[in-house]
Order: C-alpha cells, then sequence, then structure tokens
C-alpha cells in the first residue's frame, strides 16, 4: 500500500474520514468538503479510473493523506477512525462494461471488507448506492420503497447488482451488529473533475459540442434523466452521514428532462451548430429516471439549491478550460445516455 502525504503530528481531536474512490469525480469532492468541515481525511484509490489530478491539491494539507490501494484487498488503517464512505467503484457504463469482474468484486468484497473494518473501528459507515438500482423503472418517480425492474444477467447488471448487493450486506452488518450505517441512492450528477470520455451524458454531450461533432443521442431521445449538480449532491451525501437515518435515501434533482431536450440545451449553451444523430438504445438502458426525494427533504431537510443552466455553464467552463490535448481523449463507443 503506498501512502502519500502523511504527517506525524496531526491534531489529535481532528475526527478521522476514509473515503474510498477518492479520486474519482464524487470523491474527490467530498475530500475537500470533509477537509473544509475540519477532518483528518484518509483518501483511498486504486486509480483504475480515478486520477491524483483530482485530489493533489490537498496533498500538502497535513489533514489529508492518500493511500494507493485496492478495497478489494484487506484494508488496514491505524488508530481510530470516525467515518468510512464507500465509493470505490466504477461509476459509467464504458468503466464497468470493461471492467466487469472488477465492479462486482468492489461492490462485493470491497463492501465487504469496509463492514468488517467499521465493525472493528466503531466507525458509522455510508455506502454509495445508486438510481441503477430500480433498473428500468415501472414507477416513476422512483421512490426508496420500489424494488426495481433490473436484468440481472444483461450487461449492465454488473453495476446494478454489485451496488443491489451492497445494500443488502449493509443492512445485513446494520441489523445483526448493530453498526451504524448510511445508504444514499445517487441520481444523475454533473460537475467539474468528470472525465470527458467516460460515457455519462453530460461530459459526453458537451465533449462532443466542444470537438465540433455532432451530438450523440442513443434511441428516440425521448428517455428522460435528472441531473443533480454536484455541490448539492455533497451536501446531501454529508448531510446523510450525519443523520440517524439508517435505510436508503434518494439525493438527486427531480426536475426531469429528455435527453434529446438536453442536447438541445447544450448546443445552445455551446454556441456551436451541431446537429443530433441518433443511435440504437443499448440493452435495458432506462427509459426514465427521476428521484421523488420526499424523504430527503423531511428526514435531511435537503433539497437541490443549483438550477441547471446555472451549473451547466460552471461545466462549460471546467471543460473549456481543459487543455486541447485532454480535450481530444475519446473512448471508441459510447454505451448510454447515463
Amino acid at each position: 500500500m503506498l501512502s502519500l502525504g502523511k504527517k506525524k503530528h496531526t491534531k489529535s481531536h481532528m475526527k478521522k474520514v476514509l473515503i474510498t474512490g477518492a479520486a474519482g469525480f464524487l470523491g474527490s469532492h467530498l475530500c475537500d468538503r470533509f477537509i473544509k468541515e475540519g477532518y483528518y481525511v484518509i483518501a483511498m484509490d486504486n486509480l483504475i479510473t480515478g486520477d491524483l489530478k483530482n485530489i493533489e491539491h490537498l496533498f500538502s494539507l497535513e489533514q489529508f493523506e492518500f493511500q494507493h490501494h485496492d478495497v478489494t484487498k484487506f484494508i488496514h488503517v491505524p488508530g481510530k477512525l470516525d467515518y468510512i464512505l464507500h465509493f470505490a467503484s466504477p461509476a459509467s457504463p464504458i468503466d464497468y462494461l470493461k471492467i466487469p469482474i472488477k465492479t462486482l468484486k468492489v461492490g462485493a468484497l470491497g463492501t465487504h471488507n469496509l463492514l468488517g473494518l467499521a465493525k472493528e473501528k466503531k466507525a458509522r459507515i455510508l455506502i454509495a448506492s445508486t438510481s441503477e438500482i430500480y433498473g428500468d423503472p415501472l414507477v416513476h418517480p422512483q421512490n426508496e420503497d420500489y424494488y426495481g425492474n433490473v436484468n440481472t444477467i444483461g450487461p449492465r447488471g454488473v453495476y446494478d447488482e454489485a451496488k443491489r448487493f451492497q445494500e443488502s450486506i449493509t443492512m445485513a452488518y446494520h441489523r445483526i451488529h448493530g453498526l451504524e450505517t448510511r445508504i444514499v441512492r445517487i441520481f444523475n450528477t454533473y460537475g467539474s473533475r468528470m472525465r470527458l470520455n467516460d460515457g455519462r451524458v453530460v461530459p459526453a454531450f458537451i465533449g462532443q459540442a466542444l470537438r465540433g461533432e455532432d451530438l450523440t443521442v442513443f434511441g428516440d431521445g425521448s428517455q428522460t434523466r435528472s441531473f443533480c449538480y454536484v455541490d448539492d449532491q455533497v451536501e446531501g451525501i454529508y448531510r446523510l452521514l450525519l443523520s440517524d437515518y439508517a435505510e436508503p435515501i434518494n439525493i438527486g434533482n427531480p426536475h426531469e428532462t429528455t435527453i434529446k431536450e438536453f442536447a438541445e440545451e447544450i448546443i445552445k449553451l455551446t454556441g456551436t451548430d451541431q446537429k443530433i444523430i441518433y443511435k440504437p438504445l443499448p440493452q435495458d438502458d432506462p427509459m426514465q429516471r427521476q428521484p421523488d426525494i420526499t424523504r430527503a427533504k423531511e428526514i435531511l431537510g435537503w433539497e437541490p439549491k443549483v438550477d441547471r443552466a446555472e451549473g451547466l455553464k460552471i461545466v462549460y467552463e471546467y471543460f473549456k478550460s481543459l487543455s486541447p490535448e485532454e480535450l481530444q481523449k475519446k473512448e471508441h463507443r459510447n454505451f448510454s445516455n447515463r
């Protein structure tokens, strides 16, 4: 295990949090938030899909350390540990369809290891689940009591079932061992530090527009998504961790749009004259995605604050600032408007 940035004289009164998947999109923003809140942050990532650039600005801080480690292997954290946030997992279709077995292992073995660590340390653990556990939903909008409509043996099943297993084993540890657990079901989230080539709809569309390419929509574009800005998502996760609620809670923006309408928004935002081109819809791609956030409102006092137009302007400026080399990086195939 490689450790970077560890300091010997950390203030003993600081609460300590372990964040897995810390060099990824959401994980890195969570590192920033917990540093801001005065925690000692241990960031853990095996860098399969994460990037050290996302957290390198934290390396010089005394209250931050990075551990290069795969959570499917035994995890050792010396000393006390107050909180664990498990965000280690491929989260985009391009990633989890490329490495399906690793995706299943991090959901199963990785979660088991971290629950065991939480039990040993008497730490509270928050598990990052996903709206994908609802599959192609038959209930709209999706609330936490809906069990989902998932194809267990389809190509997307490796991600969906990994997350469903995460929830099951987490609740088992809560019931059997009395472990303090929290489960967040994350709906589509966007913001800085997303990879242009990861197949998710926001960076895919903006990247295509900036490269002067036509925007690719899968299916006829009538499928819906609901996009939450990263700062709102992090706020919801933070409130959930510090709450007393153990069952799953949806965190996402309930303002729904079709993919076709969203593509038109991006063309207008970027001021380009690209066309929209249509390709076949991938297997099991959900036709509707909209969170019911009643539970988050009532229990956490949370709802999103950042309007999509405002958030997209910020993200567009971020992607515009990338180097030409970064902008030209593309995968050979997009798998989903997710």
